[in-house]
């Protein structure tokens, strides 16, 4: 049973919106009203749980990102050389 009440100021159209939704549910605003936020509250959750989620893959991921085993540790600033050697091998210029 509902015991406590809320109450909030909307514009003319929300609350002419709310009240044509309600009556196409079959419902009353209050039922409606409850159930979207319940709906929120619900999904709120839900989607604090997926960011701290997202976070912690984050995390994970970054651990490798650009952290490639490699025996030559000048490899990058030589890469200009290497590919001009490597195509020189190819067709034999």
């Amino acid at each position: 049973m509902k015991t406590e009440v809320y109450s909030w100021r909307v514009s003319p159209e929300v609350k002419a919106d709310l009240e044509t939704e309600a009556r196409s549910r079959k419902t009353s605003v209050s039922v409606l009203l409850d159930l979207a936020v319940r709906d929120w509250l619900q999904n709120r959750e839900a989607g604090s749980r997926d960011l701290e989620e997202q976070a912690r893959l984050h995390a994970e991921a970054e651990k490798s990102i650009g952290a490639f085993a490699a025996n030559n540790s000048d490899r990058a600033e030589r890469s200009r050389a290497l590919v001009r050697q490597r195509l020189a091998r190819r067709y034999g210029r």
